[in-house]
């Protein structure tokens, strides 16, 4: 776990600053507790294709400002986490281990508009962000490991030059 050390004599670590949830699972669990989590995204991913979220065209269509279909699904998004995170927040709800979820208040820093370009960028050229690419290759786009190979050599790049970077 990678730590900074600031002003204070105290250690912060660094995903509280990059992450609105950090929770970690004091709990051990069976390797094969994972397939729940594979499920999930098999469900996930024939959801993102019967949505047409994975279509090139989709995408496009979003970026020339031609079609509300994208724009309709983020919103649709959003408005969900908003009142899951409320109802997490006000229920006080748990995991289904019974673990508390903490939502810490995240700060705004320009770093995160730079990223958002970055990511916009790459999103609009490649017609992939991190969760349709892995319905795009389940769907048989192969051409589509090569942006999931530009994604992890990004997520390194940004890693090995964070402390560098406007946060």
């Amino acid at each position: 776990m990678a730590t900074i050390q600031t002003q204070q004599p105290e250690v912060i670590d660094v995903r509280h600053q990059d992450a609105i949830c950090t929770n970690d699972s004091q709990l051990k669990h069976p390797w094969w507790y994972n397939f729940k989590y594979l499920l999930v995204g098999v469900v996930f991913g024939i959801a993102f294709v019967k949505a047409e979220i994975i279509s090139w065209y989709r995408i496009q269509e979003m970026f020339q400002l031609t079609s509300f279909h994208m724009y309709g699904v983020i919103g649709t998004a959003v408005v969900i986490g908003v009142i899951s995170v409320q109802l997490i927040k006000k229920l006080k709800l748990r995991t289904i281990y019974g673990e508390p979820i903490i939502l810490e208040d995240k700060k705004f820093s320009k770093g995160q508009i730079i990223g958002g370009l970055i990511f916009g960028l790459g999103w609009a050229i490649t017609g992939a962000c991190p969760g349709p690419l892995f319905a795009q290759i389940g769907a048989g786009f192969g051409v589509v490991f090569i942006t999931l190979l530009s994604a992890i050599l990004g997520t390194w790049v940004y890693g090995y030059f964070r402390e560098k970077l406007p946060h």
